[in-house]
């Protein structure tokens, strides 16, 4: 099978120069801005250097939230972009503050607030121009439109930069990423990638324990394993048409709005963290063979109580990315990095295991900084 990382462009004596790249991301769950700096080639060369954490400062994190569902702009959404991006260029002054090597590109993610496959539809605010002009650095944004008007899901987004850095371990794997959405890349033997949003990640949970108790999240886990999850109500939710549906495919993170649970906060969280749980179990039944090994990254591989249920229920390996030596707060950051890079060279950022689009797909949009 040809390696898809690779473009089939390049002869064999080529190589591709490797260039520092800032990648900037802001996940579902609404957190913050994360930032990574990444020595790569857009192909088998990945070295992280560095990473920087933001958290959202709280009146802006709650605008972002209103802005969940909005297919288009208006003033306020535009409002809210621009400022989401000022907070981006600060984050980045501060990661060049510590930078040894100064970077030549960012890749620029935004804030997803609107995803609709069906219609091929998605929006992620953040203006790339205004983060060059800002910065002093070209950016590569708008990652997601090209793969959906050439026929794809738009999403799920890292799994080229999975297949990287998974080079070398035994196949078959599954690299696990539990953000506000769930998502998994399959890597089997001989370049095959397969990769599809498995269901809910962490938003609703989140939106639970924030609703109830005023906290961001369910800390290490503690509430749900305080409850008792609700058999009959996740019998209901699993029957969900969408789990059955051949893959690749994606979710917006509203798509589980209705299934959010009107328990006591224990209960609910409980029954919410065991939804995520099974339904990633329910991916198992797309995989052309039982991975070896779940390696787990984003936010869900802190929730104890979610690793250890996991665990239990795939009945195989599951650990967190840190087992491999990576970080897995930083990786998402670090893939938008390496998809900068590849957006500059043309080289294929999704493929039609990953997303659906119909042939391998590059994507992005260069702003220079003028």
């Amino acid at each position: 099978m040809t390696n898809p990382i690779s473009s089939g462009t390049k002869t064999r004596m080529e190589t591709r120069p490797v260039c520092t790249v800032i990648g900037l991301m802001s996940g579902t769950s609404l957190d913050g801005i994360d930032a990574a700096l990444l020595r790569t080639d857009g192909e088998s060369h990945a070295e992280p250097l560095d990473f920087l954490s933001t958290p959202y400062e709280e009146g802006l994190r709650e605008d972002l939230r209103r802005c969940l569902g909005h297919a288009g702009f208006d003033d306020f959404v535009r409002d809210v972009e621009r400022r989401m991006t000022l907070a981006h260029a600060a984050v980045v002054r501060d990661l060049l503050a510590r930078a040894e090597t100064p970077p030549t590109l960012i890749g620029f993610h935004g804030q997803t607030i609107f995803h609709d496959p069906a219609n091929g539809r998605t929006l992620q605010i953040g203006d790339g121009a205004l983060l060059a002009r800002e910065t002093g650095i070209p950016v590569v944004n708008d990652f997601r439109r090209a793969d959906m008007e050439a026929g794809g899901e738009g999403a799920p987004f890292l799994p080229l930069y999975h297949a990287a850095r998974a080079e070398t371990l035994e196949k078959p794997v599954a690299i696990l990423n539990i953000g506000g959405v769930a998502n998994v890349t399959y890597l089997g033997p001989e370049g095959c990638i397969l990769a599809f949003d498995t269901g809910p990640g962490n938003a609703l949970i989140d939106d639970c324990v924030k609703k109830q108790t005023g906290a961001h999240y369910d800390r290490d886990g503690a509430l749900a394993a305080a409850g008792t999850p609700d058999e009959k109500r996740l019998q209901v939710w699993l029957a969900h048409p969408y789990f059955d549906r051949t893959p690749p495919k994606s979710l917006d993170r509203n798509a589980w709005l209705p299934f959010s649970s009107s328990d006591g906060v224990e209960e609910g969280v409980s029954t919410l963290t065991a939804f995520t749980v099974r339904a990633i179990a329910k991916a198992r039944d797309h995989f052309p063979s039982p991975p070896l090994a779940w390696y787990v990254t984003g936010g869900g591989r802190h929730n104890k109580t979610m690793m250890r249920w996991l665990s239990e229920t795939l009945d195989t390996k599951v650990r967190p990315v840190e087992d491999l030596g990576w970080n897995g707060d930083a990786l998402e950051a670090e893939g938008f990095a390496y998809l900068a890079a590849r957006s500059r060279a043309g080289l294929p950022l999704s493929l039609p295991t990953t997303t659906g689009v119909k042939t391998p797909t590059t994507g992005g949009v260069f702003h220079p900084c003028v």
